[in-house]
């Protein structure tokens, strides 16, 4: 799980003297895509600014170790499966026994109490358990599988990181520290807003994005259907093509049929942008990763990073 490190490296760009600790063999990430001085790219993204210590904590002192850290942090994040901190001696009751400020983050699958707590969980895990695998294949006829996004982990990451600010600000009033419980699945269901929908009602409420054929390459334009549908009839004289008495299926496959067909008419992309920039049409370029790294906006914004590489080169970063 990487919800931990999210919320550490998001707390190192606030400032934050922040150390991660990993066992002998190394964080598995460390060997997750192009290898560089024999770190990651993702190991590099997820734990730029960090202090890395190597502690095994089957290791005899290690307890002992940990507890003098603590005893002086002001937080500790942990994404352990449940019970592993208390085997160890290293639960929440035993740090603050020694350091009352302490605010500890435990970020889990499924809590840390209940039948299901025991359960490893991944980012994968919890795409299937929170209902975004099957709805996602529900609504694009595909077969199920898993995003290639840990959305997850960064869900569980960010809302640990504001209960770990909550629980500082806190602090500055009570004196003490607090002791927060991320369940991921939680997290999922929080920012899910289709959650409190059926599958079957999707279709009629469904407002995101379609994909088109376009010079250039994919575009990506955001409403509802009808909406655009308005629009185009309106101020670019598009015809109806649906045959008279036809079904609505029919209705809807000859007006997408139509809509495809504008978006292909143009001599090139900078036209099609403007007659879509003209009716105020929501729309984005389908770039791949390295494009939208180094698009106009993320450029200007100063998005991305480049930190030594350990081989006298640098690596982006995403900040």
């Amino acid at each position: 799980m990487q919800g931990g490190p999210v919320a550490g490296r998001v707390l190192s760009d606030m400032g934050a003297e922040v150390g991660k600790l990993e066992p002998p063999e190394g964080d598995i990430t460390r060997g997750w895509g192009r290898m560089r001085a024999g770190l990651s790219g993702y190991y590099t993204q997820q734990n730029a600014g960090k202090r890395c210590v190597c502690v095994n904590l089957e290791a005899s002192g290690s307890t002992q170790l940990l507890r003098r850290l603590s005893a002086c942090a002001d937080v500790v994040i942990e994404n352990f499966r449940p019970g592993v901190t208390a085997r160890h001696g290293l639960a929440y009751k035993d740090l603050s026994a020694e350091n009352e400020r302490l605010v500890m983050l435990s970020i889990s699958g499924f809590g840390q109490q209940g039948s299901e707590s025991h359960r490893p969980a991944y980012a994968s895990v919890l795409h299937a358990e929170s209902g975004l695998v099957a709805r996602q294949s529900e609504q694009d006829a595909y077969p199920a599988s898993d995003p290639v996004l840990s959305i997850a982990d960064m869900n569980a990451g960010l809302h640990g990181l504001v209960g770990i600010l909550s629980a500082l600000y806190m602090r500055e009033h009570t004196g003490r520290g607090q002791h927060i419980d991320i369940a991921m699945l939680d997290t999922m269901l929080v920012t899910d807003d289709y959650a409190n929908f059926s599958l079957d009602e999707i279709p009629l409420i469904r407002g995101g994005g379609q994909v088109w054929d376009a010079p250039g390459g994919p575009i990506m334009i955001t409403g509802d259907f009808r909406f655009i549908w308005k629009l185009l009839t309106r101020h670019q004289w598009v015809v109806d093509p649906t045959p008279e008495g036809a079904s609505l299926e029919e209705k809807i496959r000859c007006r997408r049929q139509a809509t495809a067909a504008f978006m292909t008419s143009f001599p090139d992309r900078s036209a099609l942008i403007r007659e879509l920039d003209s009716m105020n049409l929501a729309w984005g370029d389908g770039r791949a990763n390295a494009g939208a790294v180094a698009s106009p906006p993320a450029r200007v914004r100063g998005t991305v990073a480049q930190v030594d590489d350990g081989e006298g080169g640098t690596r982006p970063v995403v900040e």
